[in-house]
């Protein structure tokens, strides 16, 4: 395997320990490969990453070896690396490392970092996401294009809203659309805001999106998963590599791209090349910051027009004033 290889990253030197493990047998792709690879969508991926506290999905041992989520800073961070401290639901905390430069995304592939997991705040403000992400889940039975077809008409409703989102791959067989919005609104409003904007498209194409928490009643529909924005919920960012055995990456697409794109174009071979041609299609991202205000009125609508109030949180959320029961309905009945 050789002891290390050393990587130029920006001003930094980042050493590859065990370069030559391979960590997708499928294909064949090393340590070393993953690292090159984040050296190559660096400016990218830290533009997805920068200064957002953010876990780690390590593979020490290559996708078919044991997994685990890093939440904590690793204790032998670089000093280069700062780090944001985050609270979760329970109410502990924890320090997270914030990526502020493109060796910090090598430095963690080198640790068999796959996937990075930020979170939609800065670590200047914690409290007040600056990303409402929407996460278009096909279920069972549904696929990509369908999810596709979902994306054209929440593209719609995002712009009625006076909104805009870009959109990327999942790595799988869903749709992303990240919004950048000013920092002023807390996880709650945000998550508020996602369930309106849910139900809004779940109302113009309800044969075929839900808005349903429990799996049991979602049927064949793409799943627009608004607890995705609750807190201590994350999306893999643009650029991360999927732990699947063709190794696929999170693709950052243009909305033109959008319907000719499919998941298995994007993988740890083929975005670096896509990357020199193009650069980070999302490169304005940043540059861009909207309101929820319209958002937040459709909600209130909802409530006060057609009685629909809050949905349930995920189940390691304390119980949330407003809302629902959580409970499966087969069970409920009961």
């Amino acid at each position: 395997m050789g002891e290390s290889v050393e990587l130029t990253v920006g001003g930094r030197t980042v050493r590859v320990t065990n370069p030559g493990k391979v960590y997708f047998p499928e294909r064949g792709f090393t340590k070393l490969d993953l690292a090159r690879y984040y050296l190559a969508v660096g400016e990218g991926a830290l533009r997805a990453l920068r200064d957002r506290p953010t876990t780690l999905e390590r593979y020490p041992d290559g996708v078919d070896g044991e997994s685990f989520f890093q939440k904590r800073a690793p204790k032998n961070l670089p000093e280069w690396i700062p780090t944001g401290r985050i609270s979760f639901p329970s109410g502990r905390h924890a320090d997270e490392i914030c990526p502020t430069e493109p060796a910090a995304v090598v430095w963690a592939a080198n640790l068999g970092s796959l996937t990075f997991h930020p979170w939609p705040v800065r670590r200047a403000d914690t409290e007040h996401p600056d990303e409402l992400r929407i996460d278009l889940d096909p279920q069972p039975g549904t696929d990509y294009e369908d999810a596709v077809r979902a994306a054209g008409e929440l593209r719609e409703v995002l712009d009625e809203l006076g909104l805009r989102g870009w959109p990327k791959t999942s790595g799988g067989r869903g749709l992303h659309v990240f919004v950048p919005i000013a920092p002023e609104w807390t996880f709650t409003q945000v998550r508020r805001s996602a369930i309106a904007i849910a139900r809004e498209l779940e109302r113009r194409a309800p044969e075929r999106v839900t808005t349903k928490w429990w799996k049991e009643e979602r049927g064949e529909k793409i799943f627009v998963d608004y607890n995705q924005t609750a807190r201590d919920r994350t999306i893999a960012s643009a650029y991360s590599v999927r732990p699947r055995p063709h190794a696929p990456v999170s693709a950052p697409l243009r909305w033109d791209e959008v319907p000719d794109a499919r998941p298995r174009d994007f993988d740890l071979a083929t975005m670096p090349v896509r990357y020199r041609e193009l650069g980070d299609v999302h490169a304005d991202m940043d540059e861009h910051t909207f309101r929820l205000e319209a958002a937040l009125e459709l909600a209130a609508r909802d409530e006060r027009e057609h009685g629909l109030g809050d949905l349930p949180y995920p189940p390691e959320h304390p119980k949330m004033t407003g809302e629902p029961k959580r409970v499966q309905p087969s069970r409920a009945k009961k």
